[in-house]
């Protein structure tokens, strides 16, 4: 005779002290999603706020990714993370200053292709004052330096959020998302994905930020 096991049933408490284990697990889904190995995995995934998906350009190949502006005119959020010396540091830290800040990790295809082209908008853009966070999702921080000794990335900092402030914060529950933020320290817009940066589309969220 077989015996059936009595559910398994978890409080509250414990449920939410598994949070910051699940998380990353989602991430990686999503980031999977968007993998060459499933071209699909975005179709049917609809835009938010009734914004358009990527590519910008027809017959130009580039990762999915969508558009959100229902958050434009939102502040910067006071959340530390962690500095590449090891210090703490907040997005506050560069007030008066466009940003782009991009949440990544290691282990997230898309993100790292992503990289070489934010590395080029670091330095092209520096001369009207953008700042680039790259700031890792990893929950072990200790896999970024060396990701970045690996990689030609000289215009890149390794930054870290070990324990997902601002992923949880952004709430997109995709890796890589991207913040853009003007002079005042406003949310311009955030792109849910990799996005191809040389393209229109591209160019202009980068201009807008710039210069609004």
């Amino acid at each position: 005779m077989l015996l059936e096991a009595p559910p398994l049933r978890l409080s509250s408490d414990t449920l939410i002290g598994l949070l910051p284990l699940l998380a990353p697990l989602a991430l990686l889904a999503a980031c999977d999603r968007q993998s060459p190995s499933a071209p699909q995995g975005n179709a049917a995934t609809p835009p938010i706020s009734g914004e358009a998906t990527g590519p910008a350009e027809s017959g130009k190949s580039a990762p999915a990714y969508r558009i959100d502006r229902s958050h434009a005119g939102t502040p910067v959020p006071d959340l530390s993370f962690h500095a590449p010396d090891g210090g703490d540091a907040t997005l506050k830290d560069v007030e008066g200053k466009p940003m782009l800040v991009n949440l990544w990790a290691t282990w997230c295809a898309p993100c790292v292709a992503e990289m070489p082209a934010l590395d080029r908008i670091a330095t092209e853009y520096a001369a009207k004052g953008l700042v680039v966070y790259t700031v890792s999702q990893d929950m072990q921080a200790a896999a970024i330096k060396p990701f970045f000794a690996k990689h030609p990335l000289p215009h890149l900092k390794a930054w870290a959020d070990p324990e997902n402030a601002l992923g949880f914060h952004y709430a997109t529950g995709q890796l890589p998302t991207t913040i853009l933020y003007d002079r005042q320290g406003k949310e311009v817009a955030r792109i849910i994905g990799a996005m191809d940066w040389s393209s229109r589309e591209g160019q202009a969220l980068l201009d807008a930020t710039v210069n609004g």
